[in-house]
């Protein structure tokens, strides 16, 4: 009985060894790798690279001034990759004698080239169809001048926004300036004045241009 227990702890007092050993090495391949991401041709920090083991989910991402550090191997092989730059990558040494080791990595400018892309605003041929019948054509210059000279539109825009104390002022003082500007010769004709013309349209319509019927006098 006490032969299989021997036996079970020798098993596993060697397991126990040899994992030690194996942590050992393992220890002494491990290296702090650290350094800085720059451009190659003005020496600027270059952010946010991905830095990762080859063949490993491992790394780490340089910061905003391109700075990163983490654990790695000895002879191992990382991988260095941002947008906007060249990928490009580097054998960690396996003669180092320390711990650490720094690098500086230059990247090189690449020049990307995307397929073009077209943006519609409709998600259909038939939606551009139905928009393009039904669109709404804008006025141009002279149909807004047609609109802004109509005496219908004049008068409802004079009844509906009623002239207040300082329009009034300010249409008084107008004519007197215009008065004594062209004072001894004849005043241009006001054709475009909208209150001269809101004030013909509202006499036309109150019937004051209608010729008066005289009544025939009676000779005694």
């Amino acid at each position: 009985m006490k032969k299989p227990a021997v036996q079970i702890l020798i098993f596993v007092l060697l397991l126990f060894l040899s994992n030690l050993l194996n942590a050992q090495e393992n220890n002494g391949n491990l290296v702090q790798f650290s350094g800085i991401t720059i451009t190659s041709d003005s020496l600027t920090a270059v952010p946010y690279t991905r830095i990762i083991i080859k063949n490993t989910n491992r790394g780490t991402t340089s910061d905003v001034l391109g700075y990163f550090s983490f654990v790695a191997h000895k002879n191992d092989t990382i991988l260095f990759n941002a947008l906007g730059f060249k990928p490009a990558s580097f054998i960690i040494p396996d003669t180092i004698t320390k711990s650490r080791y720094s690098l500086i990595q230059l990247m090189t400018g690449d020049t990307l080239t995307l397929p073009a892309a077209f943006i519609f605003p409709w998600p259909t041929l038939e939606d551009f169809k139905h928009a393009f019948v039904n669109a709404k054509v804008p006025d141009d210059d002279l149909d807004r001048a047609r609109k802004n000279l109509d005496p219908e539109q004049i008068m409802i825009r004079v009844r509906d926004y009623p002239m207040d104390a300082i329009m009034n002022y300010n249409n008084y003082i107008e004519n007197q300036t215009s008065k004594l500007y062209y004072f001894g010769q004849q005043q241009p004709f006001n054709i475009f004045n909208p209150f001269a013309w809101a004030k013909f349209i509202k006499a036309w319509k109150d019937g004051e241009f209608k010729r008066k019927k005289t009544e025939p006098t009676s000779n005694e």
